[in-house]
């Protein structure tokens, strides 16, 4: 049995009177990427809030790496602490800031009298972005992050992630307004996650990026999961079809 990165059970949100998610039961075993799908509104960025600690637990449970987690103390810093990173479709990159900042944005690595050791930083930035296989303007450490393109941008919030040792990465909508090239770098940086046995949350409305990268599908409708499909079980076109059945029974 694959360890479990994360596992909720029964989780319910509510806003007022508006029951946002229904019983949510999902899990995601360690160097998995599961795609969650769904329309606008269905109920996708309420949940990954809540994993990210954003929102808080109404009812339900949440384990991560198979250790209960109290939800009346989960929020982003503890998240983060338990090995939770999420990129945002802006990537949340201070746009005037260098890379190698970027990177320890927020969480410095400090020396024994209590100052940001930038040696030390600048060094581990530089061997991340050969990591990362980065080339051109997104090589530099120097470089300021507005120089860069869509795709490094998205690139270099996946690996902060890294940096951080992330257990579960979620990547909401990563691909979005990327040209072809610039797409096909952040489906790479995702392999890299799925290669270092990281866990992935890939929320996308792009069928093609769910089906290259994933290996389950979670279709989400009107804050219940509703369906949920392996890849090996079927093609992409199958998927497509199944898709939409599935949204249509949760609509009906």
């Amino acid at each position: 049995m694959c360890p479990k990165a994360l596992m909720l059970t029964d989780v319910n949100k509510w806003f007022g009177p508006i029951h946002a998610l229904r019983n949510i039961n999902l899990s995601i075993n360690e160097g998995e990427v599961i795609a969650l799908l769904g329309d606008n509104g269905a109920g996708k960025s309420t949940l990954i809030k809540l994993i990210a600690g954003i929102e808080a637990f109404d009812s339900g449970e949440i384990n991560i790496q198979n250790e209960l987690v109290d939800k009346q103390q989960y929020n982003v810093k503890n998240a983060r602490k338990l090995g939770i990173e999420t990129v945002y479709q802006s990537g949340s990159l201070g746009e005037q800031q260098s890379v190698w900042r970027n990177l320890f944005l927020g969480r410095h690595i400090r020396n024994r009298f209590g100052f940001i050791d930038q040696k030390q930083e600048r060094h581990q930035a530089q061997q991340l972005l050969k990591k990362l296989d980065f080339r051109g303007v997104g090589a530099n450490i120097d470089s300021c992050v507005s120089q860069l393109s869509g795709g490094e941008r998205q690139g270099l919030a996946i690996g902060r992630a890294m940096l951080f040792n992330a257990k579960l990465v979620i990547l909401d909508e990563p691909t979005t307004a990327l040209s072809l090239g610039e797409v096909e770098k952040v489906l790479c940086f995702i392999e890299q996650l799925k290669a270092q046995r990281r866990a992935c949350l890939l929320i996308t409305h792009n069928m093609n990026d769910a089906y290259r990268v994933a290996d389950r599908f979670v279709v989400m409708d009107r804050g219940t999961i509703v369906a949920e499909y392996s890849k090996t079980e079927m093609d992409q076109q199958s998927l497509q079809h199944a898709l939409l059945a599935a949204v249509g029974r949760g609509a009906a």
